[in-house]
């Protein structure tokens, strides 16, 4: 049996680099011509003098944060996408962000994050990212087919159905986020039910504690870590526990420090840039929103690839909850539905593991009575879920309660 999922995992590190930078040219070139935005914004660059990552930190660079307005210029994609791109599927994130598919296999490059968790051919999968509009429960479903997995879709929430399939099935893996991993462990524990077939994980879309981590490896799951976007696909994956994020193949990553062009020094946190050759999707300088800090040397794995130190937070107000983006914009598009509601902050905290939204509103509470604060506080929950696709509380509080900080998500939870 094959020691990785590419045996390009671990050449020569100074070759890997070489030969992705002998890629840019001719690639910025191929953007150039089949992208509208790269066309505008590198308009004026010589695509053949970019042969160095120096060279490359000089070219602008494309925010996630700012897809949205981008894409509300150039629906659907706004001109990322090249115009001969073969896609299959346009998904919404939360936003809203749309993303593309291409159907062809393993085409989000995670196969190489399940071999690394150990996922093998004939393993049956027990996949709970969402299938409905964001791509999640698509971009796990191809990495664990593509190590000959057998997946289940079962997708998010209904925890007693995910236990009566568990029961039936007996999967060996799971794929999903690490809160919704204990929450059927939690459940499985209380109500006595068997999930001890399930002996492994690959866990994404929010931190991983290293806690909780312990608590799956008590109960017999061996659970490493894949670092993914919906637009960029797979960007880093562990292989041995507390090792740091194997950077995935045929990525340029760079650490950025956050709101400008420069590179910082290795060790250094900063904002995660990634250069996708990404034929259909081409990304060039894609700033995640992540923050991060490369990690020395190569994995005892023997996979040479650089390293990250995982997720150390974000460069800007954006934060993931329950594996969904939630943005600023979000928040204050729901704000403009009330003209009472002067001023409105969300708070992320995270209790037991699980992710924790409480939306803060800033109203002249004098002029409320106790039914209009309860009518008013589900009307205002009600326009939080459409919004994220998320539930969370709502608390009125008094105009002046909240700090003039210009901070509209507070992110509570500890890192790490």
């Amino acid at each position: 049996m094959k020691q990785y999922f590419y045996e390009r995992e671990c050449q020569n590190p100074e070759l890997r680099e070489q030969s992705l930078l002998e890629r840019l040219p001719a690639f910025i070139t191929y953007a150039k011509q089949e992208c509208q935005h790269y066309s505008e914004t590198l308009e004026h660059i010589d695509a053949e003098k970019i042969t160095n990552r120096e060279l490359l930190a000089q070219l602008p660079i494309t925010r996630k944060s700012d897809l949205m307005s981008i894409q509300s210029k150039n629906s659907p994609l706004g001109g990322l996408s090249a115009k001969t791109a073969n896609l299959g599927r346009i998904f919404q994130s939360p936003g809203p962000i749309y993303d593309p598919e291409n159907t062809s296999d393993d085409w989000w490059r995670v196969g190489q994050a399940f071999y690394a968790a150990g996922f093998r051919k004939g393993d049956l999968v027990q996949n709970t990212l969402s299938y409905h509009l964001t791509p999640g429960g698509f971009i796990l479903d191809s990495g664990a087919r593509a190590c000959g997995c057998i997946v289940i879709p079962a997708g998010p929430g209904q925890t007693e159905q995910q236990l009566d399939v568990i029961e039936h099935l007996k999967p060996n893996g799971y794929c999903g986020t690490p809160s919704f991993l204990k929450i059927l462990l939690d459940r499985a524990n209380k109500d006595q039910r068997d999930i001890s077939s399930i002996n492994k994980a690959l866990v994404t879309g929010e931190a991983l504690p290293e806690a909780l981590r312990a608590e799956f490896i008590a109960a017999g799951i061996d659970t490493l870590q894949a670092y993914a976007s919906a637009d960029v696909g797979l960007i880093g994956f562990e292989s041995i526990v507390g090792d740091g994020l194997i950077i995935a193949e045929d990525l340029l990553v760079e650490i950025v420090r956050p709101g400008s062009l420069e590179p910082v020094e290795a060790g250094e946190v900063g904002e995660v840039v990634v250069t996708s050759f990404n034929v259909d999707y081409p990304l060039i300088r894609f700033a995640t929103g992540d923050l991060s800090a490369i990690k020395p040397d190569i994995s005892a794995c023997g996979r040479t690839n650089m390293r990250i130190k995982g997720w150390l937070g974000r460069a800007d107000q954006t934060t993931k909850v329950k594996g969904m983006f939630v943005h600023a914009e979000q928040i204050e598009k729901v704000r403009k539905e009330y003209e009472q509601v002067a001023k409105m902050r969300l708070s992320v905290t995270k209790v037991n593991h699980n992710d924790q939204m409480n939306l803060q509103c800033e109203v002249d509470t004098n002029a409320y009575s106790d039914a209009d604060i309860a009518s008013t506080i589900e009307s205002i929950s009600n326009s939080l879920k459409k919004m994220t696709k998320l539930s969370g509380s709502v608390e009125l509080v008094a105009i002046g309660t909240l700090a003039d900080d210009g901070k509209v998500i507070d992110d509570l939870r500890p890192i790490g």
